[in-house]
C-alpha cells in the first residue's frame, strides 16, 4: 500500500465547541483511543438572527483536531456526540474530512474506488480561508452575502514575532487569520467566489482559499 493510499484512510476529526470544552473533548478522545489531539482558539461570528447555525452561540471557542483512521474516526465522533450531545443546539459541532483531499488529485484515484463503493453524496463541505489579521470579517462579510451563516475565525499567533505553525504543511505567519466556513455543497462555489472578488485572493500575498468535502457530521443546524 503506498503512501497515499494509506492517506486515503485517514480522517481529520474537527469539534468545534464553547470556550473550556476542549480539554474535556480531548480527554475523552483518549479513553476512546486516539491518543493526543491539538486544541486552537477561534471566535464565532454567527449574528442574532441565525444563532442557531453552527451551534455558534458563544463568541470565543475552541476548535479541537484530531487525526486517525476512518474506522476509529466514526467509532470515536460517534462516541463523542454520545457523550457531549452535539445535536442539541449551541453544544457544539463536530464533522471528519479525508485527509487525502488536503494533496488533491495524488488521491482521486482512491476516492473514486470509494464513491463506486456506494459512499453517500456530499452534503457539506469545509472552506478555509488565510488571511491578513483585521481581514477575517471582510472574508465573514463575503461569504454572508453569498449565502453563508457565519463561521469560525481562528488567530494565527505564535510565541514570539518570528515563529510560525503550520496548517497542512503551510507556514502561518502570526499576523494571519484563518476563517472555517461550513457550507452546504450547492452554494460553497459562489460562497467561494464571494471571497476571491472580495479578499482579490487571486493577487499575490493577499491569501489563500481551499475547500475539503465534509463525509459525517453532527450539530449543524440551518
Amino acid at each position: 500500500m503506498t503512501k497515499f493510499a494509506r492517506l486515503a484512510n485517514f480522517e481529520l476529526i474537527y469539534i468545534i465547541v464553547n470556550s473550556g470544552m476542549g480539554s474535556k473533548i480531548l480527554h475523552k478522545s483518549r479513553d476512546l483511543g486516539i491518543p493526543g489531539g491539538t486544541i486552537c482558539l477561534g471566535k464565532g461570528t454567527v449574528n442574532n438572527s441565525i444563532l442557531n447555525f453552527l451551534s455558534l452561540y458563544d463568541e470565543r471557542k475552541e476548535i479541537v483536531l484530531l487525526g486517525t483512521d476512518k474506522h476509529t474516526a466514526d467509532h470515536v465522533l460517534a462516541e463523542l456526540n454520545r457523550e457531549f450531545k452535539f445535536e442539541k443546539p449551541h453544544h457544539g459541532i463536530a464533522f471528519t474530512t479525508s485527509a487525502c483531499q488536503i494533496i488533491d488529485t495524488v488521491c482521486k484515484d482512491d476516492l473514486e474506488k470509494e464513491d463506486k463503493r456506494g459512499v453517500s453524496k456530499i452534503m457539506y463541505q469545509l472552506i478555509f480561508t488565510i488571511v491578513s489579521r483585521g481581514k477575517a470579517e471582510e472574508v465573514i462579510e463575503a461569504a454572508q452575502a453569498a449565502g453563508s451563516k457565519g463561521g469560525t475565525i481562528i488567530n494565527a499567533r505564535g510565541s514570539g514575532v518570528n515563529e510560525t505553525f503550520k496548517l497542512f504543511n503551510m507556514d502561518v505567519e502570526p499576523e494571519k487569520e484563518i476563517v472555517m466556513i461550513v457550507s452546504k455543497e450547492d452554494i460553497t462555489q459562489g460562497i467561494v467566489r464571494s471571497i476571491r472578488e472580495k479578499l482579490e485572493i487571486d493577487k499575490p500575498g493577499h491569501g489563500i482559499i481551499f475547500v475539503q468535502d465534509i463525509n459525517d457530521a453532527y450539530g449543524i443546524y440551518e
